[in-house]
């Protein structure tokens, strides 16, 4: 009988700490399961918000690099245009202090009328010849001006974007030490080797879709970052680039901007060939069919550049595969 009160009133004690610790107190950790399907939930936003990352900042190069070709050229025309301009000034000096009938008065002293007349005529065409290149320097200059507003106009529009994915960033960021932590807790967090060598493709592979695979297989091991393109880490658009690269086929940096440039080279997954892109759906990861059944890929944070069978990974989320 006391050990019964004994344990009624510990049970008591219980539960009137834990209402006086309140809706704030901490709750006990998920149990694996759990973990692992939250896990895959963090990792499919993960995936969207970086890619929307890489994107913007994708979009803010173009515009600056567009923007400062632009801003070099204008300061060149700008500077040649400047040299004519105090050209035309030096001479209306000239006029000016020598008088308006300056020419008249050399040529008419010269003695002969057809001196005069192929005086004249020399000094009209030169400043036909000034006037005639300062009007077409004005107007390249114009032109310039334009164009640069243009470029500037589309820089503030990617910086804009790129200031408002910096949430995203944040976002993402956030996502990362999440994931970090529930890996750590299921004992699976993977750091890699930046250093990798890889593993060899013995594949069914051929040509430059050979040369892609190779590339990627040798960097299998290195750690998964967001927003890297290698050589130590990669994300999973900045390794199937950098592969293809090899290979001699430039492709654009993101996972959106990769399926948008293989709108004409979509393939049925139902013919795929090594070396070919699959994309899951909602574009928010892309990965390279090895052949066999297998795909590389740079899967998420905590993870490693590795090759898995395609079904275990893929299953019920592939969108379409092109081939580069």
């Amino acid at each position: 009988m006391p050990k019964r009160l004994g344990r009624t009133a510990a049970a008591t004690a219980l539960a009137s700490a834990a209402l006086l610790a309140g809706p704030g107190a901490a709750v006990a950790d998920p149990s694996p399961a759990q973990a692992r399907a939250k896990l895959v939930k963090l990792n499919e936003r993960a995936d969207q918000v970086v890619e929307r990352y890489n994107q913007a900042t994708e979009a803010y190069k173009t515009a600056k690099k567009k923007y400062d070709v632009l801003n070099d050229e204008l300061a060149e025309k700008d500077a040649q245009a400047e040299v004519l301009r105090s050209d035309l000034v030096t001479a209306a000096v000239s006029d000016y202090q020598s008088g308006p009938y300056w020419g008249w008065e050399r040529f008419v002293a010269q003695g002969s009328p057809e001196t005069v007349l192929s005086g004249l005529a020399s000094l009209d065409q030169l400043a036909q010849s000034r006037a005639a290149k300062l009007r077409a320097f004005e107007a390249a200059t114009k032109d310039l001006r334009t164009r640069r507003d243009t470029a500037r106009r589309a820089l503030a529009e990617a910086e804009a974007a790129r200031d408002k994915v910096g949430d995203q960033k944040t976002e993402a960021d956030r996502l990362v030490a999440e994931q970090t932590r529930l890996l750590r807790r299921l004992g699976a967090y993977r750091t890699g080797n930046p250093g990798s060598t890889g593993i060899r493709y013995t594949g069914p592979a051929s040509g430059n879709a050979r040369v892609a695979l190779q590339f990627a297989f040798a960097q299998v091991g290195k750690p998964y970052r967001y927003g890297a393109t290698g050589p130590g880490s990669f994300d999973c658009s900045g390794l199937t680039q950098a592969a293809w690269r090899t290979a001699g086929v430039s492709l654009p940096r993101t996972t959106w901007t990769q399926w948008s440039w293989g709108a004409g080279r979509r393939v049925p997954l139902t013919a795929l060939q090594p070396g070919d892109l699959l994309f899951s759906k909602g574009l928010g990861h892309v990965g390279m069919y090895a052949g066999n059944g297998k795909i590389v890929h740079a899967p998420q944070t905590g993870d490693v550049v590795k090759v898995v069978p395609l079904d275990a990974y893929w299953r019920n989320r592939l969108l379409g595969a092109i081939r580069p």
